[in-house]
């Protein structure tokens, strides 16, 4: 299969959840300020939600440009990883109705240690046809390293979500962070 393909319908599930959880936000029918705030839970959840999602399908789409042909391998990681995004919007909405309480963080942190986990996956799948390409295995190697400290910073947020919501919240924001930062060798290959 060509990978065109693969990458076709993923982004069209991914815009599905982009979709999805957008239409999560309900309009207030009062239109004081006070009730809008009441929404900004929701709105915040939705934010960095919409931002994680969006640098799954930025890295997806640099990992499959990797990809000559599509093995069933690589299919059924890429089909986990979408399962595991999908699940996305439920999460989002269950952390901003509930304020961010302490279960709703924990849970938004299983799922994105899994989304991460996931993805890491599927880059093992596609890395393994590029062993003896020594350019292309340096690369897998050092992504593999952010991909690695993404997951257990999101595993680290479930147990702290008890202790700290706070500190939860930072360590499921630290690795959309780690992605938006560009590393050196990032910078300097787009120079």
């Amino acid at each position: 299969m060509s990978p065109n393909r693969l990458e076709a319908f993923s982004d069209g599930v991914i815009a599905i959840i982009i979709t999805i959880m957008v239409l999560e936000l309900k309009v207030p029918h009062d239109t004081s300020i006070g009730e809008l705030l009441k929404l900004l839970p929701l709105l915040l959840s939705y934010v960095l939600s919409f931002v994680l999602v969006s640098i799954y399908w930025i890295n997806h789409h640099y990992l499959i440009h990797l990809v000559d042909k599509v093995d069933r391998f690589i299919l059924w990681t890429n089909l986990n990883l979408l399962f595991w995004i999908s699940l996305t919007p439920f999460v989002t909405a269950y952390l901003g109705e509930n304020h961010a309480a302490p279960l709703s963080v924990a849970l938004y942190g299983l799922v994105q240690t899994v989304c991460s986990i996931s993805f890491l996956l599927l880059r093992s799948a596609i890395a393994r046809h590029h062993q003896h390409q020594s350019e292309l295995k340096s690369l897998h190697s050092k992504k593999f390293r952010k991909n690695h400290i993404a997951w257990l910073l999101s595993a680290l947020s479930i147990p702290l979500a008890f202790i700290s919501v706070p500190l939860a919240l930072l360590l499921v924001v630290a690795p959309a962070m780690m992605y938006f930062l560009p590393t050196k060798a990032e910078y300097e290959s787009n120079r």
